[in-house]
């Protein structure tokens, strides 16, 4: 192999952990933007959707830890071929759907599936990507999500009137068929040897050198783990419940949500690969992970003020500008949070750390959505703009507070 195509192959790596973001969160958006034809079918209240949606929840925060200590022993490759086969069968699944415990089920087999692919993607930028370009090549990689998210919508308004929304869940399966076959070439061992950090094939369990009790013990977890809880029920609330919010609280067509919808995860993928971008670069200038990472974070968090004025405007255009506004400060953030947990814990903890983050915020999300239930069925939407816009700076104030320099632990050099 030519000394250019050995040069590649890290970013080819990184191009299809960009495509597995995609279809992660294009399997979770067409549950969402497909609801209103599926209650057509199926019998769905909004405390049955918040069971629904909280199922998902479940499974992800489950495996989110489970799949992130399987990743750090076994690697990338083995941990995310498993995973996307498993979430692949539970999105075929939804098209044999009947009833609301079934949807119930198949959504946290889904959870299951998916829950390991952040910590596999995270693993896998440490796996194959100097720290010099890290940020970026994370930004690039979890930017997949936000145009999953993008193709999700259209993909719904494209096709649910003509084939149903049955056959919209045997789309991504397809192609996680196609990705599993390029994911375990671009690893083969003649490739893999580009690799920044190796797992050893052999006698595995013993070559880690850290104990998953000693990253309980680091009191920087707890505070990635603190974050993680403020920060991450909001994303959920805002994936799963848009929607229903624009066409039940404000009148508005899912003809036009769909048209519409699309437009904050693009933005999303854009602001993950320029914070990225722009932190690699203040890091390249500065030497300082402080600098770079926690300036980008804080400049997110006073952006995410924006949906304080959502329960102010009715216009489609006005709510989906002021979205767009958080979901750009949402990519600046999660890039930086996800590359900062990398910084601290390195290669032996890195996907074991970001797992229990993602438990830890999944928990959170799965309780505050069975509150958002109960909220907007007795209330309204407004209260949930107020949390939304408030619990990012109060993740950033602990951030800056309580770990004041980002920086290796001496656990896990």
């Amino acid at each position: 192999m030519k000394q250019h195509d050995l040069k590649i192959i890290p970013w080819l790596v990184v191009a299809l952990l960009f495509i597995v973001t995609a279809l992660s969160f294009m399997d979770r958006q067409i549950l969402s933007m497909s609801i209103l034809k599926i209650k057509e079918e199926i019998s769905i209240t909004d405390t049955d959707y918040s069971w629904i949606t909280g199922g998902f929840i479940a499974g992800y925060a489950l495996m989110f830890t489970l799949g992130g200590v399987f990743i750090d022993k076994f690697g990338s490759k083995l941990g995310l071929t498993l995973s996307l086969a498993i979430w692949t069968i539970a999105s075929g699944l939804h098209s044999t759907a009947t009833t609301v415990p079934q949807l119930i089920l198949f959504r946290f087999l889904l959870g299951i599936g998916e829950g390991a692919c952040f910590p596999g993607v995270i693993k896998a930028v440490i796996e194959w990507i100097p720290i010099q370009k890290r940020s970026l090549a994370t930004g690039i990689a979890i930017g997949g999500s936000a145009i999953g998210a993008v193709v999700a919508p259209l993909l719904v308004i494209s096709m649910l009137d003509t084939v149903g929304w049955r056959v919209l869940f045997l789309v991504s399966p397809v192609i996680s068929f196609i990705w599993i076959g390029a994911w375990l070439y671009l690893n083969n061992k003649t490739n893999s040897k580009q690799k920044i950090e190796i797992i050893p094939a052999a006698n595995t369990l013993s070559s880690v050198k850290y104990s998953f009790s000693t990253v309980l013990k680091n009191k920087n977890a707890w505070v990635f783990i603190a974050m993680r809880m403020l920060f991450d029920p909001i994303f959920y609330f805002l994936m799963f419940w848009i929607p229903k919010f624009m066409s039940e609280s404000r009148g508005i067509s899912i003809d036009l949500i769909g048209k519409l919808f699309w437009i904050p995860f693009m933005v999303l993928g854009i602001s993950n690969i320029l914070g990225g971008y722009i932190s690699d670069k203040i890091f390249q200038k500065t030497a300082s992970l402080n600098v770079a990472r926690k300036s980008i974070m804080t400049a997110a968090a006073l952006l995410t003020f924006s949906v304080l004025f959502i329960q102010k405007v009715d216009s489609a255009y006005a709510v989906i500008a002021l979205i767009s506004i958080f979901f750009f400060a949402h990519g600046l953030w999660i890039t930086n949070y996800s590359t900062a947990v990398g910084d601290v814990f390195g290669s032996k903890a890195t996907s074991t750390m970001f797992g229990l983050t993602g438990t830890f915020g999944a928990i959170s999300a799965f309780f505050i959505n069975r509150g958002i239930g109960h909220v907007v069925t007795n209330y309204s939407y407004d209260p949930l703009w107020i949390w939304a816009g408030l619990m990012y700076p109060l993740a950033c104030c602990i951030f800056l507070i309580f770990i004041p320099k980002i920086k290796k632990s001496a656990d896990f050099e």
